[in-house]
């Protein structure tokens, strides 16, 4: 669970707080990258301690850009406890299940639901699908979509994906 809290408040900074009306405002940190814009929200601590644990901090705040379909920690809530630990253990298996929610350049939402598919960073491809007007990417829906980072964008999903084997 520790390992959970760290990944995810390392890997997305995004900072998101409730407005009056129950809406999100987002702000942006001083360098305003993936990471730290996902370390700022405070929704993201299992996904940034992953992504700190599979070495990828600073491939996440290069240059990009990048469009990352970021789980919650409500999304790595449903993922079987062995199952994470024993990606954690794996830096190699756990990298591959990361960069498998990263899609090189930045897509916004208004692009991807022309989508069908789109390739990941881990090589293969993520269906994209819209649904009784939602947007799936696999089988998780987007929640949020065009979290602006510097070096690209984030789409909240509510479910973590897995490559297939």
């Amino acid at each position: 669970m520790k390992f959970l809290v760290m990944v995810s408040a390392m890997m997305f900074s995004l900072v998101a707080t409730a407005d009056h009306h129950g809406g999100m405002k987002h702000s942006m940190t001083k360098s305003n990258d993936i990471v730290d814009v996902a370390i700022a929200n405070g929704s993201f601590t299992t996904l940034v301690t992953a992504v700190q644990a599979a070495g990828l901090v600073e491939t996440l705040k290069g240059e990009g850009p990048f469009t990352v379909f970021a789980p919650t920690d409500a999304a790595f809530a449903k993922v079987p406890a062995e199952t994470l630990n024993a990606l954690l253990a794996d830096k190699a298996a756990l990298a591959g299940v990361l960069t498998y929610h990263v899609v090189a350049g930045k897509v916004m939402a208004a692009d991807v639901v022309t989508l069908t598919e789109a390739t990941t960073v881990q090589g293969q491809n993520v269906m994209i699908e819209v649904r009784d007007g939602k947007v799936f990417i696999d089988n998780a829906q987007v929640v949020m979509t065009d979290v602006a980072a510097s070096n690209g964008v984030i789409h909240v999903i509510d479910t973590v994906i897995l490559p297939k084997s």
